[in-house]
């Protein structure tokens, strides 16, 4: 009697196209998915920012006029002088003076203060104030 062992050629069978195009059909439809998801999360983010920076200008100026007094905010572009005892230098405008007198780390991007503590959407496109500017923000964000 013979042993008779028989051994089947193994052949590695690839993936079909059909296969393939399914596997690249579903990535397409995930990584789609997926950036609206971060899209609304991004603009989420500005919204936030916006809403601080706002928030954080009212602030300073409301704490720049009870240190100082005053309601106008001394720039050099409205001829005004530092107030008796402060050691900082005016700024040409509100938001500068304010951050020479150590009320807020740098000026916003996203929204101008006047001499009076009114907040402006930044004009960056030419926009006005209450219409989406290009960073997102609008006058009724205040």
């Amino acid at each position: 009697m013979e042993n008779h062992i028989e051994v089947q050629e193994k052949q590695d069978k690839g993936f079909t196209l059909v296969e393939l195009l399914i596997v690249i059909v579903i990535l397409g439809i995930l990584a789609t998915v997926t950036i609206f998801a971060v899209r609304g999360i991004t603009d989420q983010g500005k919204a936030s920012t916006c809403k601080a920076d706002s928030k954080t200008l009212q602030t300073a100026y409301e704490a720049y006029s009870a240190q100082y007094g005053g309601a106008t905010i001394p720039t050099t572009a409205n001829g005004g002088v530092v107030p008796t005892g402060a050691t900082f230098a005016l700024g040409a405008d509100a938001e500068t003076t304010i951050k020479n007198a150590g009320f807020i780390r740098a000026a916003s991007s996203n929204w101008v203060l006047s001499d009076t503590g009114v907040l402006t959407v930044e004009d960056n496109d030419a926009v006005t104030a209450g219409v989406q500017s290009a960073n997102g923000c609008t006058a009724a964000m205040i």
